[in-house]
């Protein structure tokens, strides 16, 4: 496979970090350029992330440690250095527009972990497994930028990851209603235990837009390509309660689903087993071997135990069970910082690269 240079835009935040370790042995990508505010450029990225750094038990990657941050701002003389960039900025939602829309237009694909561009109608925002053709809104984008390379595509909110691949092999069985309700590890605010104390022993029933987002995002993921832009799905109806949990990483959701054709329990049980991801057969690097696993055993899955299946990438269930409301209910559980942050959007590139929406220069 053809190599590919590499920025990371907020390359010293969380998500940016957990960009650097999952791409420093990558087959594909070569991280070319980093990127952060000006309070961190013109220094080696060991002294601008110093005691930042997120992941005490493995160390920064030697690859990058001594490669110079440059200004984001700088987006002309990041584009000469880079075929794309992962984009992982923390900034307010209009300047993160600017911006990735400014690197789009300098003809750079931009791959996003921010929410901004989420619901721009030509945006893609991907799971490849699920929704992968989406990609193809991409040429209806690059017309409205007046660009021939340049485009922006996003990953969905790390809190929708667990339980959005359990309905997607369930579709056909038309699920109406659905209310969810996720618990969601600390690094999703980008904190360790060291940066919030008050997070030991606690929960905290609120996260600022998580219910908003984990209930309108899934019907864009299920929704489909019509003319110049997404058309989000009309159903299933979601109600959604995400809530902060004292764990490292892991979001587990406890779902309740209504089907307009409800499905047997074996029914559901052979769709998770046999589902085909669109990924299948494409020899991703970074795509799980199972997408999804259930577990017979009910006390699983287990935040602690099952947040790595597949490195991370693969997402777990269990407990699928009759609902005395509703027709049934089950846990899902995803690695948020990996599968619903960095690696998906790893993940999203090699995709785009693999469908020839990313070219190297």
């Amino acid at each position: 496979m053809q190599q590919y240079r590499v920025g990371i835009i907020g390359a010293t935040g969380m998500v940016g970090q957990r960009f650097a370790l999952l791409l420093q042995d990558h087959p594909w990508f070569k991280v070319t350029a980093l990127a952060a505010s000006s309070r961190s450029a013109g220094r080696t990225y060991r002294e601008a992330v110093d005691k930042r750094w997120a992941f005490p038990e493995t160390p920064i990657p030697a690859y990058i440690a001594d490669m110079t941050v440059q200004n984001a701002d700088d987006v002309q003389g990041i584009a000469a250095q880079v075929d794309f960039v992962f984009c992982a900025v923390d900034m307010k939602k209009d300047e993160i527009l600017a911006l990735e829309e400014r690197y789009a237009k300098a003809e750079v694909p931009v791959v996003s972990n921010n929410s901004a561009n989420r619901w721009t109608e030509d945006v893609p925002m991907m799971i490849p497994e699920i929704n992968g053709d989406h990609a193809r809104i991409i040429a209806a984008q690059r017309e409205r930028l007046g660009t021939q390379h340049g485009f922006i595509a996003v990953k969905p909110n790390c809190s929708i990851q667990s339980y959005v691949p359990a309905l997607w092999p369930l579709l056909d069985f038309m699920p109406e209603k659905l209310i969810v309700c996720t618990y969601q590890a600390i690094s999703g605010a980008g904190k360790t235990f060291a940066t919030w104390p008050e997070m030991v022993d606690n929960v905290i029933p609120y996260i600022g837009g998580e219910d908003e987002k984990s209930e309108r995002e899934p019907l864009k993921i299920f929704g489909s390509v019509e003319g110049a832009k997404i058309v989000a799905a009309a159903a299933p109806h979601i109600s959604a309660q995400c809530l902060r949990v004292a764990c490292t990483d892991g979001h587990m959701a406890a779902v309740s689903v209504k089907f307009a054709k409800k499905p047997t329990q074996e029914q559901i049980l052979e769709r998770w087993h046999n589902a085909v991801p669109a990924t299948a057969g494409m020899g991703l690097p970074s795509s799980p071997a199972t997408f999804l696993k259930y577990f017979e055993d009910p006390s699983r899955p287990q935040t602690r135990l099952d947040r790595d299946f597949e490195n991370g990438m693969g997402i777990t269930i269990g407990r699928l069970r009759e609902d005395q409301v509703f027709d049934y209910k089950f846990v899902c559980l995803s690695h948020n910082t990996i599968r619903g942050a960095a690696g998906g959007g790893v993940l999203s590139a090699e995709y785009l690269c693999k469908k020839g929406y990313i070219k190297a220069k």
